[in-house]
C-alpha cells in the first residue's frame, strides 16, 4: 500500500471548508477587540472593500459587472444558509410567489427555505440535469415576486445557466436571488450582466476564509424592496444595510473570522481575480482529465447551457467496489474528499479545487484517488490519470475546455 511521503501534510479537498493560507490563519490569533471599536470597523471596511472587488470583477477580462453605487456588500454572522434565508425572508411574504429552480441539494434547500415564507412553485429536474428554459419561462410569470437559483450546484458539480434565467426574470421585473457560494472567487459571476439582485457566497468556499460567516451583495433595486419586519430578527437586511454603512454588523461580530476574511479577499485581489479564475479552470480540467484517463466516469452528463463546475469535480464510483474501502484508503493517505449527498451517497465522490490549492496539491489528489481506487479493487490506470492531469497543468487546456462549453453558464 502506497502511503504519503513524509513531507506531505494533511490535504483538504472537500468542497468546503477549504485550506487557509498562513496569513489568514494568523489573522485570527490577534488580540481580541470590541466589535464596536474603530479597529474592528477598519477590519470590516477592509473585508467589505475586498468583497466589493470580488462581487464586481468576477470576469476573465477584469470588467466591472457590479458598480459600488448600485449595491452593497454585507458580511453576515452565519454561514451561507443564513444568507439564503435572508435573500427570501426580506423580500416575500405569505401572499407572494417564489419560483425555485431545483436540480441538486442546494437548490432544494433554497426551495425549502422559501416554503416557510411564501407560496413556492418549483421547477425541478433530476439532480445534475439541465433545466428546460421553456419550463422556467412558463413558471416565471407576471406576479412572480422572487426567483431563486444555484449557480454552481456543489452537490453534483455543475454550473447552471444563471444568465439565461436572469433574462427571463428581468422580463417580468422579478427579483432574482442567486447562490454563488462555490463560484464567487473561483469562477465568472456577473451580477449586472446576469440581472442578479441578491448574490450570496460563503467565506469557507472559494474565498478561502474560515467557516462561520458569509457575504451578500444587495443591489439598490433589491434594497428598496426589502422589508426587514417580516424577516427573522437576526437576518433583517434593513438593519444590516444600515450598519454596513458604518462598517459594522447589527449584532456582535465574529471578530476573528472577519479578520481572516479581510486577509483572504485581499489575497484574491493580489492574485488578480481573472488569473484566479483561470487557475481554477485549469485545475478543474486537470481533475476531470486525470480521472477520465484512469477510466472513471464524470458525473453528471451535461447538456445544453449546463456545464461542469470549475471548482468542484464530481465523479462516479465504479461498479464492483465497496465505497467505504475507497474512502478509507484515501483517508489513510492523509487526504480528505467528499462522497455524494442524499441519494447520491455511495454513487459519486467529489473533490474541490477552491481557494488556494497549488498544482502540486491537485496532482497529489489525482495520485491518491488512483491509489485508493486500486486498493479498493477498481481496475483503473492510475499512472495514466496522473500523467493526463500533469499535462493539463503544464498547458492552457483548462481554458480550451471552457471554450468548448456554452457561454450561457459562465459568461455574461
Amino acid at each position: 500500500m502506497t502511503q504519503r511521503t513524509p513531507e506531505e501534510d494533511f490535504l483538504l479537498l472537500n468542497p468546503g471548508p477549504v485550506p487557509l493560507t498562513d496569513d489568514a490563519r494568523e489573522a485570527m490569533d490577534a488580540p481580541m477587540v470590541s466589535h464596536r471599536s474603530a479597529e474592528f470597523e477598519a477590519t470590516y471596511e477592509r473585508a467589505q472593500r475586498g468583497l466589493d472587488y470580488v462581487f464586481a470583477e468576477s470576469t476573465l477580462d477584469g470588467r466591472h459587472t457590479a458598480e459600488e453605487e448600485t449595491g452593497t456588500s454585507l458580511i453576515l454572522n452565519g454561514t451561507a444558509t443564513m444568507g439564503m434565508e435572508a435573500a427570501v425572508a426580506n423580500f416575500v411574504g405569505p401572499d407572494d410567489e417564489v419560483v425555485a429552480l431545483v436540480n441538486g441539494k442546494f437548490g432544494r434547500r433554497f426551495a425549502r427555505i422559501a416554503d416557510r415564507y411564501a407560496d413556492v412553485r418549483r421547477v425541478e429536474v433530476e439532480w445534475g440535469e439541465a433545466f428546460d428554459l421553456d419550463d422556467v419561462g412558463d413558471a416565471i410569470a407576471e406576479g412572480t415576486d422572487l426567483v431563486t437559483m444555484i449557480h454552481n450546484e456543489t452537490s453534483t458539480g455543475i454550473l447552471n445557466p444563471v444568465s439565461a434565467v436572469g433574462e427571463i426574470a428581468a422580463e417580468e421585473d422579478t427579483l432574482f436571488a442567486v447562490d454563488g457560494v462555490t463560484s464567487l472567487g473561483g469562477d465568472v459571476f456577473c451580477i449586472d450582466d446576469w440581472g442578479i439582485d441578491v448574490a450570496i457566497t460563503d467565506a469557507q468556499k472559494a474565498l478561502a476564509a474560515p467557516p462561520g460567516i458569509s457575504a451578500m451583495y444587495v443591489t439598490e433595486r433589491a434594497a428598496e424592496r426589502a422589508d426587514g419586519e417580516r424577516a427573522p430578527f437576526y437576518s433583517d437586511l434593513e438593519k444590516h444595510l444600515r450598519k454596513a454603512g458604518s462598517h459594522q454588523t447589527p449584532f456582535t461580530s465574529a471578530v476573528p473570522l472577519v479578520r481572516a476574511l479581510a486577509v483572504a479577499v485581499e489575497e484574491i485581489e493580489e492574485e488578480g481575480l481573472a488569473d484566479r479564475i483561470r487557475r481554477h479552470r485549469r485545475q478543474a480540467a486537470a481533475f476531470r482529465r486525470g480521472f477520465g484517463a484512469m477510466g472513471l466516469e464524470g458525473f453528471p452528463e451535461t447538456e445544453g447551457l449546463t456545464v461542469r463546475s470549475n471548482t468542484v469535480t464530481a465523479t462516479e464510483l465504479p461498479a464492483g467496489i465497496e465505497p467505504t474501502d475507497f474512502f478509507e484508503a484515501v483517508e489513510t493517505r492523509d487526504v480528505s474528499l467528499s462522497g455524494g449527498q442524499a441519494h447520491l451517497g455511495g454513487e459519486i465522490f467529489r473533490v474541490s479545487n477552491m481557494g488556494t490549492l497549488t498544482d502540486r496539491d491537485v496532482l497529489r489528489g489525482v495520485r491518491v484517488v488512483g491509489e485508493a481506487m486500486g486498493e479498493a479493487g477498481a481496475e483503473i490506470d492510475g499512472e495514466a490519470g496522473y500523467e493526463a492531469a500533469r499535462a493539463v497543468l503544464a498547458s492552457d487546456d483548462g481554458e480550451e475546455d471552457r471554450k468548448e462549453a456554452s457561454v450561457g453558464a459562465t459568461e455574461g
